[in-house]
C-alpha cells in the first residue's frame, strides 16, 4: 500500500464524514463540509502527482482513483441537491453525474477494445473537474439562505462546469465514434 493509494483510500473516508458533517447541527457545517470536500479534492491531485512522480502507479491505485473521484462528486451533489431543492439546480447535477457514467462505460468499452488510450483523460477534462471542484466547495461552504449572493456564485460555477462537462463527453464520444459506429 503506497502513499498514492493511501491518499485515494482517505479520500473515500473523507466521503462518509462529509456528509456526517454538512447535516451537524452547528453554525459551521457548511465551511467544515467545504473543509473535508478542499482536502479530498486536494487528494486528488496529490495522489495523481506522488504516483507519477514517484512511480507509484499500481493496478488498485488505476482502478481506484477514478471511483474516489467520481464518488466524492456525485455525494456532493446528492448532498446539494437536497439542500437546493429546484429543477434549476438538479439540471446541472444530473448532467455532471450522466456524464460520469457515459464515460465512465465508454471507457470502460473502449478498454475491452484494446483503446482506452483514445479515451483517456484530456486537458479540457482536469479544466472540467478544476471548475467542477470550486463550484461544489462554494456551494458546501456558504449556506444559501445567509449567503444567496456567494450561493448564487456557485450555481453559475455549476452550470460552467456543466457545461465544460459536456464539451468533454463531446471530445470524447468524438473519439470513440469510429469504433462505436464501426461494423460487428
Amino acid at each position: 500500500m503506497n502513499l498514492a493509494n493511501q491518499l485515494t483510500l482517505f479520500r473515500i473516508i473523507l466521503i462518509p464524514l462529509l456528509v456526517v458533517v454538512f447535516y451537524l447541527p452547528v453554525s459551521f457545517n457548511h465551511w467544515l463540509a467545504a473543509t473535508l470536500f478542499t482536502i479530498a479534492a486536494i487528494t486528488d491531485w496529490a495522489d495523481g502527482y506522488v504516483a507519477r512522480r514517484y512511480d507509484q502507479s499500481t493496478p488498485f491505485g488505476a482502478f481506484l482513483d477514478p471511483v474516489a473521484d467520481k464518488l466524492m462528486v456525485a455525494v456532493a451533489l446528492v448532498i446539494l441537491v437536497a439542500e437546493h431543492a429546484h429543477f434549476w439546480f438538479v439540471l446541472p447535477a444530473v448532467v455532471i453525474v450522466g456524464r460520469e457514467i457515459v464515460i465512465s462505460a465508454l471507457r470502460e468499452w473502449m478498454a475491452e477494445l484494446g483503446k482506452r488510450a483514445s479515451v483517456a483523460v484530456s486537458y479540457i477534462g482536469k479544466v472540467k473537474t478544476t471548475v467542477q471542484m470550486i463550484a461544489i466547495i462554494v456551494l458546501l461552504a456558504f449556506d444559501p439562505v445567509n449567503y444567496p449572493v456567494l450561493n448564487l456564485l456557485g450555481i453559475v460555477t455549476l452550470y460552467g462546469a456543466a457545461a465544460l462537462t459536456l464539451w468533454s463527453m463531446i471530445i470524447y464520444l468524438k473519439a470513440a465514434w469510429p469504433e462505436l459506429m464501426a461494423e460487428s
